[in-house]
């Protein structure tokens, strides 16, 4: 949006309620960010908050215990195989990279404490997961100027330059996502389209997606807002199908997606369903719900996935399994990858600046216009009011493929 005022009149009820709880806590800003203790290493690299001669320290707010405790894991693990990696070459600009994480749960008040234990120690945020969160704490990022990529793509969170969206937002996936079902699946003008989605940041910002494109397309929206709690869709497909819908949206996490899908299919409810980036994990196709999730469902994917036929794919598939070779593998592994892999690009363009302070890296990033990790998709981080890609890949889940999921639709945006 252009203005901060608007965008923060669009933060969630949880999220303001979370930063008003800490508030008192947490105070104002440490400042940290202001160029106070900044100093010069022999080679004339200023160095700042959560730099020191022999280290560069990042802080990780995951989910590792909450409704997104799968995607928490793998993003969080891949991200630690990215730094051992670096480290074991050499780390960047002379000192080694090290990753302090916190579990939040996925509980707003623990996402504010976390990043308010956080933010004077490290120099940025490699990971951040929850809309709502890193909206409660964003006018706090833009005074402390510590760098965040979040796990988070709701439109409302641009505009920052510290605050940066990996990836097309919400609402440009969804509307990649309904272009697929327009295209290839059959859903026509005139049709109605059912959309459920979790209240909050993430699932209105892909609402807004569905009704811009329902505008554009002569759709009618069937919407069924629910709950991070809400794990039985019985009551949302009866009132999908009673309102005779032709195909659904879900914004909402794993477990939602398979009971949506699982119920419709036993209802024999045939509709295509396609949910929002983090609306799938592969471990549900072990479930009752897989060979529905098999038959019928789709995902909108900001990267091509982890069992990709790429180079950089198939290299990071070799050393996740040899570093962890008990879990499994999933889009979380490359979305901690790509979103590690950018932080540690904008460190290296920093580094050869010679400025190593929170304000040295957000400029960096600002010249990162056509980065690719190996994934299908170019990043492009020139413009804070912009999300890095509008392009979304469409997948759709496979037992045999690695990580769970195929590529149906190659990189691409909407017109």
């Amino acid at each position: 949006m252009s203005s901060r005022n608007a965008r923060n009149r669009k933060r969630t009820t949880a999220a303001a309620t979370a930063l008003a709880a800490l508030l008192a806590v947490a105070g104002c800003s440490s400042k940290a960010g202001d160029g106070e203790g900044d100093k010069e290493d022999a080679g004339g690299v200023k160095a700042g908050v959560g730099v020191s001669a022999k280290t560069i320290d990042l802080g990780v707010l995951t989910d590792m215990t909450g409704v997104y405790a799968t995607l928490g894991k793998s993003v969080t693990q891949a991200q630690q195989l990215y730094v051992k990696q670096t480290n074991a070459d050499g780390g960047i600009c002379g000192r080694k990279l090290k990753l302090t994480v916190r579990d939040h749960a996925y509980d707003p008040q623990k996402a504010v404490a976390a990043y308010t234990e956080l933010e004077p120690e490290v120099l940025g945020f490699a990971q951040f997961i929850g809309s709502p969160f890193v909206a409660a704490v964003e006018q706090r990022v833009d005074a402390d100027k510590a760098l965040v990529l979040p796990q988070a793509w709701s439109a409302n969170l641009l505009g920052s330059p510290y605050v940066r969206v990996v990836g097309s937002t919400y609402d440009l996936e969804t509307i990649n996502a309904i272009d697929f079902l327009m295209k290839e699946k059959g859903l026509k003008k005139g049709d109605k389209l059912g959309h459920v989605y979790f209240e909050g940041d993430y699932g209105e910002n892909a609402l807004k997606g569905s009704q811009y494109m329902a505008k554009k397309s002569g759709l009618t929206v069937v919407e069924q807002k629910i709950k991070a709690t809400d794990n039985d869709m019985t009551a949302q497909v009866a009132a999908l199908k009673k309102a005779g819908v032709k195909a659904v949206v879900i914004s909402a996490g794993p477990r939602q997606a398979a009971s949506l899908v699982g119920v419709a299919a036993a209802g024999k409810f045939d509709v295509p369903i396609i949910g929002n980036n983090s609306a799938f994990a592969p471990q549900l196709l072990g479930t009752q719900a897989g060979p529905a999730l098999a038959k019928n469902y789709y995902v909108a994917s900001p990267t091509l996935p982890i069992g990709a036929d790429t180079a950089a794919a198939k290299k990071l598939v070799t050393d996740y399994k040899a570093a962890y070779p008990k879990d499994s593998l999933d889009n979380g592994v490359t979305a901690g990858w790509t979103a590690a892999s950018i932080f540690g690009e904008a460190l290296k363009k920093a580094c050869e600046s010679k400025d190593l302070t929170r304000e040295g890296v957000d400029k960096a990033l600002l010249t990162i216009s056509d980065y690719d990790t190996g994934f299908g998709v170019s990043q492009d981080f020139s413009d804070p009011k912009a999300p890095s890609s509008k392009e979304s890949v469409i997948l759709r889940p496979d037992k045999s493929a690695t990580g769970g999921m195929k590529v149906v639709r190659e990189p691409g945006a909407a017109d």
